[in-house]
């Protein structure tokens, strides 16, 4: 069995990753080839400029999707040389569950 085919990415309905780039490709650019990505099941990409370096971007990316292909995804970032640090939130199922802010917080 792939990547593409395992469970772990059948009802991920939303991942937010916190990710370093080149300021090349551009995040416009960037946005449109995960929202292109056949098999990703991507439909809508927020890409969020959080820290400019002079050789690097910090990132704060949400993606959005019906049964979002986390490998497959990840595996193009990857050949856009950008480097995932981080997996922040994952929403899986068919209800999205929004974080609250509690008493203890």
């Amino acid at each position: 069995m792939s990547d593409e085919d395992s469970p772990e990415h059948i009802y991920l309905t939303r991942i937010i990753l916190d990710v370093l780039k080149p300021h090349e490709p551009s995040i416009d650019m960037l946005a449109i080839e995960l929202v292109k990505l056949e098999g990703a099941n991507v439909t809508g990409v927020n890409i969020t400029l959080d820290e400019v370096d002079v050789k690097t971007q910090s990132l704060k990316m949400i993606i959005e999707g019906r049964s979002l292909n986390y490998p497959l995804i990840r595996r193009k970032l990857e050949s856009l040389n950008c480097a995932i640090h981080s997996l922040d939130q994952v929403v899986c199922g068919d209800t999205k569950v929004e974080y609250i802010v509690t008493p203890q917080d």
